[in-house]
C-alpha cells in the first residue's frame, strides 16, 4: 500500500468532506423540519429517476461487455448491481402517481428500497475475494443470474402496473419498518464494497476506480436518506439527488476516459480482479512487442513517419487498443525500439572484446568481429583493411553484410590508406573508415558503409568498436604469446589459471597446502666421467622430457631443473584437491618411464624420488627484474631428504602424503628416518602403487 503524503492527505480530506456534506444536511432537514420544504412535482419525479436509471442501464450494458470479454466476475458482479438498480429505478419512475398511474401505491413506495437492498449485495459480492472455483460457478451461471434479475424486475413491473396484490394497496404512515431495515441492509452493504474498492484504489490509483468508491458510498447514503426523508420533503429528494450524483459520477468518468482514449474496450478494466489487470498489461506487453517488431522488420527501426503511423495503427486494430493507447504505444515503441537496438549494438562491442580467448588466431577473432558487427548493424556492409607487410590489404574473409560479396573499388582502399595514415576516422558517400592501432602502431581500418549518410549515434558506436577490436586483437596477441611461454614451464590447465589470474603471479607469496616431487639421478657423476657431453645432453633430454610429461599429465607445475635434479609442485598455483595422489601417479610415472628408457640402455643412471605434503610459503620470490615461482618451507626441505633417502627406481613419500592418498596407496614402512637438517625424525614409506588403478611394478637398481 502506497503511504499517504501531505498532498495526497488533503485530497483525502477534500473528498471526504464533500461525500459527508448530505449526511449534515440530511441531519439538518430531520432535526429542524421547518427547513424540510414541501415540492411534490410528479413529472420532475418521473424524468429525473427515469434518467437515472438510463444512466444506470447503459453503465451496466458496457461493464457486463467488458466482464464477458475479460471472464471477470468482479466486473459481472458490478453490471449486475448496475443492472437491479436501473431495473428498480425505472419501475419507481414508472409508478410515479399521476404519470402512469393514477394513484399511489405499495410498486412506487418500495421499488427503490428492495431495488438499492439488491443492488448493494451485488456490489459487496463484486468486492469479496472469491475462489477459483467459485468463479467458474458465477462465470457459467451468469446468464440464468442476469435472467432472474429481469424476470424479478418484469413480475414487479406486471403486478405493480395492473394494480394486482401485494403492490396495489397505498403502505399507511406506520409501515416504515421494511423501508428502515432494507436501508440498513444497503447502507451496511454498499459502505463494505466502499471500503474494499477504496483500499484497491490505494494500491492501483485509477480514476475509475475512485468513481466507482464515490459511487458506492453516495448509494449508502441514498440508503440512509430514503429511510429518514419525508415524501416530497427536501429530505426525501434528497436520495434521489444522491442516486443521480452517484451513477453520473461514474457514467462522466467513463464518458472522460472514452474521449481520451477513443474507445470502450478499456474503460473498466481497472475495476477487474487482478488476473484481469495482468492480462490487460500482458496484452499491452505484446502490442508494444509487436511493433518493436514491425519497426524492427524494417531498417533496424528506421521507418518513415508514415510508416511506423501505420505498423502502430495495425497493431492497434489487432490488439483492440484505443486511439490513446495506441499514440503512447507507438511513442513507447519507438523509445524502445531504439534503446534495443543501441543494447544490441553496445553487446557486440562487448562480445569483440570476449572473443580474444587464449588460442584465436587474428583472422579468426577478425572475422567473427566482422560478423558480430554486420549482425547488429543492419544495412551496413562490414570490412576489415589488414596492414600486412606495410601494405594495406582487405582480406576477402574479413567482410560481411548486404554487399559482402561485390569487389572493393579502388577508391575505398584509397580512402582507408588516407584514413590509416591520418590516424583519423574519415565519412564519404556513406562509408565510415575508421582506423585503430595496435600498441601504437597501425593495424587496421573497419570500413562501414551503407546506403546514406551514418547516423551521429552508428558512427560514435562504430568508432568505438574499432577501438575494441584493436584491444581484442592485441590482447589475443599477447594472450598467445604468454600461453607459449607459460606453457614450457607449467600444464596447459595451470597456464590458462595464471593467463586469466595474473595477480597469482605477482611477486609474493600465500601459505598453502602442497604436494612437492624431488627426483634425482643416482650415479650422475660417475655416468658422466665416461660420457661426452653429447650423450650427458641426450641422456637428461630424454629423461627430463618422460619427467615433464608425467608431472604436466597431472596438472603440476615444474619449478626448477638444478643439473641432475628436478622439482615439481601440486596444488600451487592451480587448486587441486586431490593433490596427494597426483603427486604419487607422476611419480610412479616417473619412474615406470625411465625403466622402459634404461631397459635398453644398462649404464645410463636411475631417478630416486622423494615426494611430501604440507604448508609452504608459495609464490614468486626474487625481485622485480627477476623473479622464480617457488615453494619454501619445512614439509618442501622433507620431500628434498625423502627423495635423498630413496633408492634409485624407488618413491619414498612422507606420512603426510600416505595420511592424504587414504587406503588407495600401496607402500612398506621405511620407519622413523633422521634426515640431514632436522632433529624429529621424518615417518617414511616406499610407494609400490596405487589400489585400483593397474598394476605397478618399480625395479629395485642398486
Amino acid at each position: 500500500m502506497e503511504p499517504v503524503g501531505r498532498g495526497g492527505a488533503a485530497r483525502v480530506m477534500v473528498w471526504v468532506a464533500h461525500l459527508s456534506a448530505p449526511m449534515a444536511g440530511l441531519w439538518l432537514l430531520v432535526a429542524r423540519p421547518d427547513l424540510d420544504l414541501h415540492w411534490q412535482h410528479e413529472p420532475s419525479h418521473f424524468w429525473l429517476v427515469l434518467l437515472v436509471a438510463l444512466v444506470s442501464l447503459g453503465l451496466a450494458i458496457v461493464i457486463n461487455q467488458a466482464a464477458r470479454r475479460r471472464g471477470d466476475t468482479r466486473l459481472l458482479l458490478v453490471a449486475l448491481s448496475f443492472l437491479v438498480a436501473a431495473a428498480f429505478l425505472g419501475l419507481h419512475a414508472a409508478a410515479t402517481p399521476q404519470v402512469v398511474l393514477d394513484a399511489r401505491n405499495a410498486g412506487f413506495a418500495y421499488a427503490s428500497p428492495v431495488g438499492l437492498t439488491l443492488a448493494a449485495l451485488f456490489a459487496a459480492a463484486s468486492a469479496a475475494e472469491l475462489s477459483p472455483a467459485g468463479e467458474n460457478r458465477l462465470l457459467r451461471w451468469s446468464g440464468w443470474l442476469r435472467g432472474a434479475v429481469l424476470t424479478v424486475a418484469g413480475a414487479w413491473a406486471v403486478v405493480s402496473l395492473t394494480g394486482r396484490p401485494p403492490l396495489n394497496r397505498v403502505p399507511g404512515a406506520d409501515e416504515g419498518t421494511p423501508a428502515i431495515l432494507l436501508a440498513a441492509a444497503g447502507f451496511i452493504l454498499f459502505g463494505y464494497a466502499a471500503v474494499r474498492y477504496y483500499l484497491l484504489y490505494r494500491r492501483r490509483r485509477a480514476v475509475m476506480l475512485l468513481s466507482v468508491v464515490t459511487a458506492y458510498v453516495l448509494l449508502a447514503e441514498s440508503a440512509v436518506a430514503m429511510a429518514a426523508g419525508t415524501s416530497w420533503h427536501a429530505s426525501w429528494w434528497l436520495w434521489h439527488a444522491l442516486m443521480a450524483v452517484g451513477f453520473g459520477y461514474v457514467a462522466y468518468s467513463a464518458w472522460v476516459q472514452y474521449r481520451n482514449e477513443g474507445a470502450a474496450s478499456g474503460l473498466f478494466a481497472a475495476v477487474g480482479r487482478d488476473e484481469t489487470v495482468r492480462q490487460v498489461r500482458a496484452e499491452y506487453s505484446a502490442a508494444l512487442e509487436g511493433l518493436v517488431d514491425t519497426l524492427r522488420s524494417g531498417e533496424q527501426g528506421a521507418l518513415t513517419e508514415g510508416q511506423t503511423a501505420a505498423a502502430t495503427e495495425r497493431v492497434a486494430r489487432r490488439f483492440e487498443l484505443t486511439d490513446g493507447q495506441a499514440a503512447v504505444l507507438g511513442r513507447a515503441a519507438d523509445a524502445l525500439a531504439a534503446e534495443r537496438d543501441q543494447i544490441r549494438k553496445l553487446g557486440a562491442l562487448v562480445a569483440v572484446g570476449q572473443d580474444a580467448r587464449v588460442k584465436v588466431a587474428d583472422l579468426e577473432l577478425l572475422r567473427g568481429a566482422v560478423r558480430r558487427v554486420a549482425s547488429v548493424f543492419g544495412g551496413y556492409t562490414v570490412r576489415i583493411a589488414l596492414v600486412e607487410e606495410d601494405r594495406l590489404v582487405l582480406p576477402p574473409m574479413l567482410a560481411a553484410g548486404p554487399d559482402a560479396a561485390a569487389p572493393v573499388e579502388v577508391h575505398t582502399v584509397r580512402l582507408a590508406q588516407a584514413a590509416l595514415a591520418e590516424a583519423h576516422e574519415r565519412e564519404q558517400d556513406g562509408s565510415l573508415y575508421l582506423p585503430f592501432l595496435v600498441k601504437g602502431h597501425p593495424a587496421g581500418v573497419l570500413i562501414a558503409t551503407r546506403r546514406g549518410p551514418a547516423p551521429e549515434r552508428d558512427a560514435v558506436l562504430l568508432a568505438s568498436l574499432a577501438a575494441q577490436i584493436a584491444i581484442a586483437l592485441e590482447n589475443a596477441r599477447l594472450y598467445r604469446s604468454l600461453d607459449v611461454l607459460f606453457r614450457q614451464y607449467m600444464s596447459p590447465d595451470v597456464a590458462t589459471a595464471l593467463v586469466a589470474d595474473p595477480s597469482q603471479a605477482a611477486l609474493g607469496g600465500a601459505v598453502l597446502e602442497v604436494t612437492s616431487l624431488f627426483a634425482d639421478l643416482r650415479g650422475f657423476t660417475t655416468f658422466s666421467e665416461r660420457s661426452t657431453p653429447t650423450q650427458i645432453v641426450d641422456m637428461l633430454n630424454q629423461y627430463f622430457d618422460v619427467a615433464t610429461r608425467a608431472v604436466l599429465d597431472e596438472n603440476g607445475t615444474v619449478v626448477q631443473f638444478v643439473g641432475d635434479a628436478l622439482m615439481a609442485l601440486f596444488n600451487a598455483p592451480a587448486r587441486q584437491p586431490d593433490h596427494a595422489v597426483r603427486a604419487a601417479r607422476a611419480a610412479l610415472t616417473i619412474q615406470r618411464e625411465v625403466d622402459r628408457i634404461a631397459a635398453v640402455r644398462p649404464g645410463w643412471p636411475r631417478f630416486r624420488v622423494g615426494v611430501n605434503t604440507g604448508e609452504a610459503l608459495v609464490g614468486n620470490i626474487g625481485g622485480e627484474a627477476l623473479r622464480n615461482f617457488n615453494a619454501m618451507g619445512d614439509a618442501v626441505n622433507v620431500a628434498a631428504r625423502l627423495e635423498s633417502q630413496a633408492q634409485p627406481g624407488q618413491v619414498v613419500i612422507g606420512a603426510a602424503t600416505r595420511d592424504r592418498m587414504g587406503d588407495c596407496a600401496l607402500v612398506t614402512p621405511l620407519g622413523d628416518l633422521m634426515v640431514k637438517g632436522r632433529i624429529q625424525p621424518v615417518s617414511a614409506f616406499v610407494l609400490h602403487g596405487l589400489r585400483g588403478e593397474g598394476p605397478w611394478s618399480l625395479s629395485l637398481v642398486s
